[in-house]
């Protein structure tokens, strides 16, 4: 049984029974489905979730990834790209990853969770749940050293580092303008986030 929902901004489907389901078949699904353009698609939980990119979205994603392109190579960010994670059918769409030195694919040919040294997602109204909530609890699990959540529509971000045992142990908030120090951190840099915009 499959339950979609559709409100202005998201089309949210369930699928019971997902149990039976394997990440690789409902990906397989969703490829033959008519995603709309510009959505972008994510299992979060077994739940399949598609959202909207916006411009102001997007330029966040972009001045994080300039940002960081002085530590990292291109091929070591990605965005929007699968990656499998632990949990009940977790298969997210990050807004911005970067991987580690000698990070390689896996058997299927997607890059492995234990790779990743830094995930940032910019919150969309109609997600925003699942970044506070699901993927938070997800990313500490996965001991990702560093996950940062960009909120536009209340100018702040948050900063949790420092996994373990299923939990971040550091956390910080400030406001936009306010620089995200990771230099204690395996990026070992600083973010500025006065040009973020606001929704």
């Amino acid at each position: 049984m499959m339950t979609i929902e559709l409100t202005d901004n998201r089309i949210e489907i369930e699928m019971a029974g997902s149990d039976e389901l394997s990440l690789d078949m409902m990906f397989d699904w969703l490829e033959r489905m008519p995603v709309p353009e510009g959505y972008k698609v994510e299992i979060v939980e077994g739940a399949i979730f598609m959202s909207p990119q916006r411009d102001n979205h997007w330029d966040i994603i972009a001045a994080m990834y300039e940002q960081l392109r002085s530590r990292y190579p291109r091929k070591r960010m990605k965005s929007d790209v699968r990656l499998d994670f632990p949990g009940h059918l977790n298969g997210f769409a990050c807004d911005l990853i970067a991987l580690r030195d000698g990070a390689e694919k896996d058997d299927k040919g997607r890059w492995r969770y234990q790779d990743i040294e830094f995930v940032a997602e910019v919150i969309s109204k109609e997600t925003a749940r699942n970044d506070y909530g699901s993927k938070l609890e997800t990313y500490a699990v996965a001991e990702v050293p560093v996950y940062l959540i960009v909120d536009p529509y209340t100018g702040t971000w948050h900063l949790h580092t420092l996994p373990k045992d299923g939990k971040y142990h550091r956390y910080l908030t400030l406001d936009f303008g306010e620089p995200v120090d990771l230099t204690d951190t395996a990026v070992g840099l600083t973010l500025e986030t006065a040009d973020f915009g606001r929704e």
